[in-house]
């Protein structure tokens, strides 16, 4: 199959390109800078640089790979994420609403048939069971700056699953960690954590799902050469809440045990959005993309993967 992974040299991209290469696809991975690309074609694969907000240049390069199947793994995040910032979302928030319409368009002019996706399985609405599957609603009216992130993310859906013409998957990631997170070695989680700077907000209650980013990519993997169309949970199978996943993972890199801060002072601290997230966020279920993907991931639990240092990265 041939393949234009947009994003290709993201955390998830480095991994999803070398997988698809061994498994006997003709990959094309845009980025925006040349010398990403010439790590894309050292990895086997044909690298472009382009930009998805350039619209002409997009539909050129898509139109030139001439492929079957898109991956949209596109993003913006910042290196450390202020939850306090309103805006430290905003330039992602373009990509998934402005930059999801112009890869769209480009992929349906260059006659691609399959349209694959990333978006997020942890902005499921704090009500109800603590693990959601994927007919939960999203938290839409999530404090700043999720609330604007979950909008752009609905949006970035509803083009997707509904673009005609085309066989439209979502694929909701978990917390990423690995090479290329915020939870590698290098980097803001794992810096925070050395400088107990990652304390359990309250109770820890928040339920969090992660998945490493080498089972992400066998998971897109799997979405392009078999998923129906559809949304799906990609992620461990082991939702935890992070009065017990935060521990481990200060253990894990060698840190000390994270502090316990009362939830008014993380609000004052660092913004009431991320007070939420530690205490009312939900899990997510990963049964469908197993039942319909036929995908395991590598790593069943975070624990496994906090424990291993070449996982962490």
């Amino acid at each position: 199959m041939k393949v234009f992974v947009a994003g290709a040299s993201g955390a998830i991209g480095r991994p999803l390109v070398r997988q698809l290469v061994a498994a006997g696809h003709e990959v094309t991975g845009m980025t925006r800078r040349e010398e990403r690309a010439e790590r894309i074609r050292t990895a086997g694969a044909a690298g472009v640089v382009c930009d998805v907000f350039d619209a002409a240049g997009l539909e050129a390069a898509v139109r030139a790979a001439e492929p079957e199947a898109v991956v949209h793994l596109l993003t913006a995040l910042p290196q450390r994420l202020d939850y306090r910032d309103k805006q430290a979302l905003a330039p992602t928030n373009r990509v998934r609403a402005e930059g999801t319409r112009n890869l769209l368009a480009a992929a349906r002019a260059a006659g691609a048939r399959r349209l694959v996706a990333e978006s997020v399985a942890f902005f499921y609405a704090p009500e109800g069971d603590a693990v959601k599957d994927e007919e939960a609603p999203l938290f839409l009216a999530a404090p700043p700056p999720f609330g604007e992130g979950a909008a752009a993310l609905a949006a970035l859906e509803r083009q997707v699953l509904e673009a005609e013409g085309m066989e439209g998957i979502v694929l909701r990631y978990g917390w990423l960690y690995g090479p290329g997170t915020y939870y590698a070695a290098d980097g803001s989680m794992s810096e925070d954590a050395h400088k107990r700077k990652a304390p359990i907000v309250g109770k820890g209650t928040g339920v969090f799902s992660f998945v490493h980013v080498e089972d992400a990519a066998s998971a897109t993997v799997a979405a392009l050469e078999r998923g129906a169309p559809g949304a799906y949970n990609v992620v461990d199978d082991e939702p935890a809440p992070m009065s017990e996943w935060a521990p481990a993972f200060a253990a894990a890199i060698g840190a000390k045990r994270p502090f316990r801060v009362p939830t008014w002072i993380a609000r004052l601290l660092a913004g009431r959005g991320a007070a939420t997230m530690s205490t009312e966020l939900r899990g997510a279920a990963n049964a469908k993309a197993k039942r319909e993907l036929g995908w395991r991931p590598r790593y069943p639990s975070w624990r496994q993967g906090f424990a291993d240092p070449e996982a962490r990265g």
